[in-house]
């Protein structure tokens, strides 16, 4: 009982803390900078546990809040392209290194960090790309599309966690995550799916439905997120696996690590982003 109490109070303020951050663009680009920083450092000490691995931890984490930073700032018509220049410069060190270091495994080395930033960094820094949007010469911030995701997210995983209590039948990926349910996969997208209409109507009636999109285009938003989302759930799930470890860290009481909680974030937000660039094309 005392677990779950612990749980529901960390639960409600991640929540509040994620739904609050998103209403001011600086509150929002503040907190997923430091989210950003604390999952690299949580993955880059746990990559650093392996045998064989070291990874520039220090580097790896101020390089990907450094990118985070900079997107928010060109994205916003703060800074210009070349805010982006040092990032690169220290991507480049990063690999350089390995030649002087004399590690055990550089390869793998290389592997790990730039998977520090390829799976954490970069799909948080999109996240810029979500909220900030030009309109000819102006820049306007939407808290409504970036929101949305996280609310898909949410709702996918209560909607699967009840209808896979219910109905769960078949295996969903029983390797990886034995929990997991068709049934409560195709039911936490059917939920979802649903409340991305009645955002639609909700944001529609009010005049706030920013990108225009139509009751089909939002449906379609949330069952990418939904089928994203879910393949970034078992992303994590290997990763831990292959690493021996039950959760990825412990600095959320009761819900585990960073990587724990935004797993199906990092595959789910670049797919927004792509399925929102593809409805432009057409």
């Amino acid at each position: 009982m005392n677990n779950f109490i612990v749980r529901t109070i960390t639960g409600v303020l991640f929540v509040a803390a994620i739904v609050t951050c998103f209403l001011n663009p600086r509150a929002m680009v503040l907190l997923f900078a430091l989210i950003t920083g604390l999952t690299i450092w949580e993955f880059s000490g746990l990559v650093n546990e392996k045998g064989g691995i070291t990874i520039n931890r220090m580097i790896c984490t101020v390089a990907g809040v450094y990118f985070f930073l900079a997107m928010a700032g060109f994205c916003s018509g703060i800074t210009p392209s070349s805010v982006f220049v040092p990032y690169l410069l220290s991507i480049v060190y990063l690999m350089v290194a390995e030649l002087y270091l004399k590690q055990e495994d550089p390869i793998s080395n290389w592997a790990y960090t730039m998977m520090s930033q390829m799976y954490i960094a970069l799909p948080f820094s999109l996240l810029n790309v979500l909220a900030f949007r030009s309109q000819g010469y102006d820049i306007q911030y939407t808290y409504l599309i970036p929101l949305s995701v996280f609310v898909f997210l949410w709702m996918n995983d209560t909607g699967a966690y009840l209808c896979g209590s219910l109905l769960g039948k078949n295996k969903l990926f029983p390797r990886i995550s034995p929990g997991k349910s068709w049934e409560g996969s195709i039911g936490g997208g059917i939920i979802v799916m649903g409340i991305a209409v009645l955002i639609w109507y909700l944001t529609d009636k009010y005049g706030v439905n920013d990108l225009g999109m139509n009751a089909f285009e939002w449906a379609g938003l949330g069952l990418t997120v939904v089928v994203f989302g879910t393949w970034g759930d078992l992303v994590e799930s290997l990763f831990k696996r292959t690493l021996g470890i039950k959760d990825s860290g412990s600095i959320l009481p009761g819900h585990g690590g960073m990587l724990d909680r935004f797993d199906s974030s990092l595959l789910a937000i670049p797919a927004a982003v792509v399925y929102l660039y593809t409805l432009t094309l057409f």
